[in-house]
């Protein structure tokens, strides 16, 4: 048997987050019936799994047409859902003792958008056609907790600061909301002393690689779990390329990306 493309447990923890209708005055003149949530949602989830262009997804009896499921993920995305998802997914797993502190993980990865729009810019790595970049941070097993996108052209370390600022407090456990990992791994393309000496200040030990010394730092046998989380990341084809012309509705499609993993990771 298939497995369902939106299981009910996932819909019951999303389902409550949901902004609620207003009802017509006018029962008489209200209107089409609004399409059901679950099958708005089911639509977003089926394009951003399989890439499919938002214009090119049908409506059928299993969910409504594409541009309705882009409508509906905008208007959620405004309302916050999305955000607080991964929030709720990320409490439930600090409640289990699946998130590991100790140390964040921070690398970005490249794609193409061939279209253009906002957040793109020349690729160094590609020739210097458009493009953005997905910068992720996650736990020591590679839980995303933040994550952002720019234009390809900017420099990596303009986003270390605010991944760091952009974890939202963690709740599930007694005590205050956790926000701040122990240490923060990264690559020479994070390399700067302010950077560190602002990690400093927030508690937070930097282990970052130096340029201009020689390969070997050995982080790369602990800062791998980033990289496969970027793995896991493209798993979902719509964030191959970049093809939103304006950056909430691909930054709806990341969140809602990087809820689906902590999912998996709540259900094995």
């Amino acid at each position: 048997m298939a497995k369902p493309l939106v299981p009910d447990d996932l819909w019951q923890r999303v389902e409550p987050l949901l902004p609620k209708r207003r009802r017509s005055r006018h029962r008489q003149y209200a209107g089409r019936r609004p399409v059901d949530d679950r099958k708005a949602f089911e639509g977003i989830v089926f394009a951003l799994k399989t890439g499919v262009p938002w214009a090119d997804l049908p409506a059928t009896s299993q969910w409504p047409s594409g541009v309705t499921c882009w409508r509906r993920m905008t208007q959620w995305h405004r309302a916050g859902v999305w955000k607080r998802l991964l929030e709720s997914l990320l409490a439930e797993m600090q409640a289990r003792g699946l998130l590991h502190w100790e140390r964040a993980l921070v690398d970005r990865a490249h794609l193409r958008a061939p279209g253009g729009g906002r957040k793109t810019g020349p690729s160094p790595v590609d020739r210097r056609k458009r493009g953005s970049k997905h910068h992720l941070l996650t736990d020591a097993e590679g839980t995303p907790l933040s994550i952002e996108l720019t234009a390809a052209n900017r420099n990596d370390i303009t986003q270390l600061r605010k991944l760091v600022e952009s974890i939202p407090p963690v709740r599930g456990k007694p005590g205050r909301p956790r926000r701040r990992p122990k240490s923060l791994q990264a690559d020479r393309g994070y390399d700067s002393e302010s950077h560190r000496r602002a990690l400093k200040k927030e508690e937070i030990k930097p282990v970052i690689a130096r340029r201009k010394t020689p390969h070997g730092s050995g982080l790369g046998k602990t800062r791998w779990p980033v990289e496969r989380s970027l793995s896991w990341l493209y798993q979902f084809r719509r964030l191959r390329t970049q093809f939103e012309k304006t950056a909430p509705p691909h930054r709806a499609l990341m969140l809602l990306a990087c809820a689906r993993i902590c999912y998996r990771r709540l259900t094995p």
